[in-house]
């Protein structure tokens, strides 16, 4: 779990370093404000939580059921968050808006806060 917590930081980091280029230079033509500021946050919150997946993996073992868990919902809320908010802003510059990926961004925002929600809880038991 520590090796893909680490992988999947690593990548996330990467595809986020990729897509702000992307963004800024290529897309920023095409794109409304509204649509390249939507963009820049699904970016933003892949590199804020490819950091988390990394710290986590240098700093805890990942063995317990809560860790693996945290883990996955970062990974998940990623995925569903950050990529669902590409697909909308990509397709809907195109006139073609992909609305079914609307209730996924919040969905994958739910994941997040539930894998932060576990960190805290985390933090809290080795605490008592």
């Amino acid at each position: 779990m520590v090796l893909l917590a680490q992988c999947l930081g690593a990548l996330f980091g990467l595809l986020a370093i990729i897509f702000g280029a992307f963004g800024a230079h290529a897309l920023k033509k095409r794109f409304t404000a509204e649509q390249l500021s939507s963009f820049e946050t699904g970016v933003k919150y892949q590199m804020y939580h490819a950091l988390v997946l990394l710290m986590l993996g240098f700093n805890l073992n990942l063995d317990s059921s809560l860790e693996k868990y945290m883990v996955y919902c970062f990974v998940i809320g990623v995925f569903l968050f950050s990529f669902s908010i590409y697909g909308l802003c990509i397709s809907a510059s195109k006139g073609k808006k992909l609305k079914f990926l609307g209730p996924i961004t919040p969905l994958g925002g739910l994941f997040l806060v539930v894998g932060w929600g576990l960190l805290l809880y985390s933090f809290i038991g080795n605490l008592i």
